[in-house]
């Protein structure tokens, strides 16, 4: 087997990010749950967000009911979908660690896009792009999917495309597996595979991606380092249960 290329659902296989997860399922509960935190940790009225890492926009198609949001991704493919998502709202090509726009937001959602810091130094700039950008008494929520301390091995996961967001005739199963080559760095892999079924015909391609893997303590650290105050919340979906991080900017 040759060696796979990475980050192909944000290039080549884009196409099938439209039917990786409902916007109106588990994108609306987890925005519902979003705005929740917004409301209880801001020292602000908040009415612009900034969503850093926003990939397809699906999180942006569900903030915008209640916020001016302006969607970040470094991805132009995964960009023009979220466009074609959402016409009304603006989005900017970049880099999440080295960003620089002429303005401030009231709040920051960092969500799966974060789990691409491999290094503290990459953690650490992101914070401080986002520190730069917010207004006072403004927040930042972070949402890492693994910390050292809940990663599992060898963990795969899979589902199916749901029927009324694939193309006619198209049919996607999905199969995600984390493994930790080297639990001494701070980086670990996961491989997607793609079985997609055009009008029956099976064809199958695979995809890696390089993710950050880092103690609590360095989050908690690192966010504090660059100014925050730092809030922990617990989120739950389906058998799933992570840390959200509420930072606030002071005043």
């Amino acid at each position: 087997m040759s060696a796979m290329q990475e980050n192909r659902l944000y290039r080549d296989l884009s196409w099938l990010w439209p039917m990786w997860g409902d916007p109106a399922g588990e994108y609306r509960v987890y925005c519902d749950h979003v705005a929740s935190l917004i409301k209880k940790h801001a020292k602000r009225e908040v009415r612009t967000v900034l969503n850093v890492g926003c990939g397809g926009g699906k999180n942006v198609s569900r903030l915008k009911r209640r916020f001016d949001v302006t969607g970040l991704d470094i991805s132009p493919a995964m960009l023009e979908l979220a466009r074609q998502l959402n016409p009304e709202c603006a989005f900017v090509e970049a880099d999440m660690r080295h960003f620089a726009l002429e303005r401030r937001f009231d709040a920051i959602l960092i969500d799966d896009a974060v789990a691409y810091m491999t290094s503290e130094e990459d953690l650490r700039s992101l914070f401080r792009r986002a520190q730069e950008h917010l207004s006072p008494g403004g927040v930042m929520i972070v949402a890492p999917d693994d910390t050292t301390e809940t990663f599992q091995q060898d963990k795969t996961s899979v589902w199916r495309s749901e029927p009324h967001l694939a193309p006619k005739g198209i049919e996607v199963t999905y199969v995600v597996n984390d493994y930790d080559p080297d639990p001494g760095d701070t980086s670990y892999e996961s491989t997607v595979v793609f079985l997609i079924r055009e009008d029956g015909r099976l064809r199958i391609e695979q995809d890696l991606h390089i993710l950050g893997l880092f103690p609590i303590d360095v989050w908690r650290t690192l966010m504090l380092d660059t100014g925050f105050e730092v809030h922990e919340e617990e989120y739950s979906e389906d058998s799933n249960c992570w840390t959200e991080f509420v930072c606030v900017k002071a005043r």
